[in-house]
């Protein structure tokens, strides 16, 4: 736990101070992945609570998740189709059921 503690403040310092810009016209693809890339996190504390975590799964599913969701708007964008709405949707239902799951997992040890 602690490591991946440490992890996330080194990773939080240098998003925080490294120049890195996107241009506007990637917004929307970024803005999917991001959202992809949580819906992993989460599903991997979801896991983690219920012990059935495992680092390949988590690493494959948070990239390939990003890739996915970041190609499936940039295809639709090309087509002009906003496909980007189904990643939305997808990935935001996972995200909010995850993060349900996890408050209340946290809310019944409190209770305890």
């Amino acid at each position: 736990m602690i490591i991946a503690l440490i992890g996330i403040i080194v990773g939080l310092g240098i998003g925080f101070y490294l120049p890195i810009t996107f241009p506007a016209q990637y917004s929307l693809y970024l803005s999917i992945s991001i959202i992809a890339a949580f819906d992993s996190i989460f599903g991997a504390v979801r896991a983690n609570l219920d012990n059935k975590f495992d680092t390949v799964i988590f690493t494959t599913g948070f990239f390939g998740n990003a890739f996915l969701a970041g190609m499936l708007a940039y295809i639709g964008d090309q087509l002009g189709v906003p496909l980007y709405y189904a990643a939305i949707v997808a990935f935001g239902v996972r995200l909010f059921e995850n993060f349900a799951y996890i408050r209340r997992y946290f809310i019944s040890k409190l209770r305890e």
